[in-house]
């Protein structure tokens, strides 16, 4: 299952116009009602802290064994242009081919609840610490400008609508299933006659990721035309339903 470096922005000191707050607090917010998402629709991150720097983000993540890294950001215009520009980037590495596939899966969610479309597009960059000098594919979002009252006042409205967005569009990318939300249950395998397959999508036809035997202790995240999504240790798979009993 993939498994993703999330990155909102550290930099507290950008602050949003007319008083609305600033970018370390408002993409850890999104960061935060992403993160049910993620778990639903079985995506494993590590994520940075606000106490922490892009540097000490990128170094995290490069010392992990990530799918992507994704950071959160917002923008703003140099002075001579202060408050007259809108609109979303999501940047990529021009010598990655995933992450540009990735930003672009991002940028087309978002077109469809950002108010502007057109104004919502992918762009390579060399120059972007968390897109250059991360070892994994790696998109760095910036979604809309802070120092834009309407663009700052879309963001802060739209916490909710972006995080599913950009989960939705994440599994778009990684080819899984899309869920909202979950209600967890606790599960045993019963597999008599072997070992039961995990798997990293619904479908047998991927290889199987791990085995689990009979009376194996397992969560059931989700349920998808007869798969159950579920966790057993620090692991997350899918397995044939009808060889878990829920309890």
């Amino acid at each position: 299952m993939p498994i993703i470096y999330l990155s909102p922005s550290t930099q507290e000191y950008n602050e949003y116009v007319n008083g609305l707050g600033n970018e370390e607090e408002w993409m850890n917010r999104l960061a935060d009602a992403m993160e049910p998402m993620l778990f639903a629709s079985g995506i494993q991150y590590t994520r940075n802290t606000p106490d922490m720097t892009a540097a000490s983000s990128i170094r995290a993540s490069n010392a992990g064994n990530y799918n992507l890294h994704l950071a959160l950001h917002t923008n703003a215009s140099g002075e001579d242009q202060a408050g007259q520009n809108r609109g979303i980037i999501a940047f990529y590495f021009p010598g990655s081919a995933r992450g540009m596939r990735a930003a672009q899966f991002l940028a087309d969610g978002l077109k469809a609840i950002y108010p502007l479309p057109n104004l919502v597009r992918t762009e390579p960059t060399t120059t972007i610490g968390e897109v250059r000098r991360v070892r994994a594919p790696a998109v760095l979002l910036e979604l809309g400008f802070h120092d834009n009252p309407d663009d700052a006042q879309w963001i802060v409205t739209h916490i909710d609508a972006m995080a599913e967005s950009i989960v939705l569009s994440l599994t778009e990318y990684f080819g899984i299933p899309f869920f909202p939300d979950s209600y967890p249950l606790p599960g045993e395998v019963r597999a008599e006659l072997g070992a039961l397959d995990v798997y990293s999508r619904p479908d047998f036809d991927t290889p199987p990721i791990a085995q689990l035997y009979d009376g194996a202790q397992v969560t059931v995240i989700n349920e998808y035309y007869g798969w159950y999504l579920i966790q057993f240790g620090d692991q997350v798979g899918y397995v044939a339903a009808d060889f878990v009993v829920v309890e």
